[in-house]
């Protein structure tokens, strides 16, 4: 059965993406259906979801040979096999992004992670995999850390359209903001369009596995959306300052806020916490596949969040009462998610490897 969930949340202004992409998925017809059924209007990939796909199935091996024919090997093939992938997906999203006046309708590709703390080759290879796939829906992904930030900056001002992941906090939401008005910003003085597009990927349920078993029962899974709807509080902020409507009046939009990891970790928790919790007005909900089947089957429509950020204060004050250390816990969770993607594509290089040498 599928509930009218996902169709009631788009009307309220949040769109749903797909946090997955597969060869499979694409070829089967899945992806098209989710979006023609479950109102998906885009797509998130990270290392990680290729991992798994190249490493567990045989849907890449005829290509990755045919790579290897053709000389490719290593990171250079493992782009090759994910623009295509995410080529074939923009493709299929076209209709929503020129529906919506381009808003909306994207699907993103990670620079290597190896980068995270290289800024000008960070920037290099994401002007180069922008031209490499040329879409004008595909966002490219570069992670909000400190060295990130200039990185996003000049991606911006070079005409890339980026998601922003790996934000954990609102800190660390409003310095992507900030990299990402910058770069209009130099646009603008530069005599150049300001219509260069972005969203912001704040990471929701890593909160509460960190601190499971670190604070009381009733705390448990709130502090995830706590931290969201305080960052959503500052980014409807944003939006309404004298800064952006400047851009605004420019020719900018919204570097659209993102809801990213809201697949529920607690297994006693609802499987769909973070999708009727984080309901939002010109929004993203990014969900594993499983989550957004979960929603479509038996979501209940959900409410819009406060434009307060409602109790967000009061239950980021318990969190710290109960002696958890927030800005140092976004901060560890930043530089152990960078790592995490790290050992991702380690894990996805390896793999490609393994099948070269067996393809081969």
């Amino acid at each position: 059965m599928v509930s009218n969930a996902p169709r009631l949340l788009q009307q309220l202004g949040q769109s749903l993406w797909l946090d997955n992409i597969t060869r499979d998925l694409l070829d089967s017809g899945t992806l098209k259906r989710y979006i023609d059924e479950l109102s998906v209007t885009g797509l998130t990939s990270n290392p990680t979801i290729f991992d798994n796909a190249i490493s567990r199935s045989s849907w890449y091996d005829a290509e990755i040979r045919r790579q290897l024919d053709a000389g490719a090997s290593g990171e250079g093939l493992f782009f090759n096999l994910a623009v295509q992938d995410l080529s074939r997906a923009a493709d299929l999203f076209l209709p929503v992004h020129e529906r919506s006046g381009t808003v909306d309708g994207f699907v993103s590709l990670e620079v290597s992670p190896l980068l995270a703390y290289d800024t000008k080759a960070t920037v290099v290879q994401a002007k180069a995999l922008h031209a490499k796939a040329n879409k004008p829906n595909l966002f490219i992904k570069i992670p909000g850390t400190a060295e990130g930030l200039p990185a996003i900056e000049e991606a911006i001002f070079a005409g890339v359209p980026v998601n922003v992941t790996l934000l954990f906090s609102t800190d660390q939401y409003t310095a992507a903001a900030d990299a990402y008005m910058k770069g209009l910003e130099r646009r603008v003085a530069a005599g150049l369009t300001a219509d260069v597009r972005s969203v912001a990927s704040l990471f929701v349920s890593r909160w509460d596995v960190a601190v499971t078993g670190k604070v009381p029962a009733e705390l448990r899974n709130t502090l995830g959306m706590a931290v969201s709807k305080q960052a959503y509080k500052a980014y409807r902020d944003i939006l309404e300052s004298d800064r952006f409507q400047r851009l605004e009046n420019a020719g900018a939009r919204a570097q659209r806020f993102l809801f990213a990891s809201t697949g529920t970790k607690d297994k006693t928790a609802s499987d769909t916490l973070y999708i009727a919790g984080l309901a939002a007005p010109n929004t993203v909900n990014t969900m594993p596949e499983e989550t957004l089947v979960a929603f479509a089957d038996h979501g209940k429509p959900a409410s819009a969040l406060p434009r307060d950020g409602g109790d967000a204060e009061s239950v980021l004050a318990a969190h710290v009462k109960a002696g958890i250390d927030l800005i140092a816990l976004a901060a560890q969770l930043q530089t152990d998610g960078a790592k995490g993607f790290v050992k991702s594509w380690t894990e996805l290089l390896g793999a490609i490897e393994s099948k070269s040498k067996v393809l081969v």
